[in-house]
């Protein structure tokens, strides 16, 4: 495989493997292929819970957002924790 770079962007690739956390510029690419293929997984993974939750209000099963909600909300959270329940997977940072 034969891959045309720029100027800017195979000085970016020598400074890359200057540093000494890569051996060649083909790890640099590797390592850069290997990172954008992480994101696209990760953004497929955000792109399908937006589209439950899309269905979801489609479906009529969205709640209204108020600060009375948000207050609730943030007072149930607080009272799991102080009662030790583990933090759901899809609301802890």
């Amino acid at each position: 495989m034969h891959i045309n770079l720029s100027q800017e962007m195979e000085k970016y690739l020598q400074s890359k493997v200057g540093t000494g956390l890569y051996r060649n510029a083909s790890e640099v690419v590797c390592d850069a292929i290997r990172r954008m293929w992480e994101e696209d997984e990760t953004l497929n993974t955000l792109r399908a819970a937006v589209q439950v939750g899309d269905d979801q209000l489609n479906r009529g099963e969205g709640l209204a957002y108020t600060a009375e909600r948000l207050e609730a909300i943030t007072e149930k959270a607080f009272a799991n924790s102080r009662n030790g329940k583990k933090v759901n997977p899809d609301v802890a940072p």
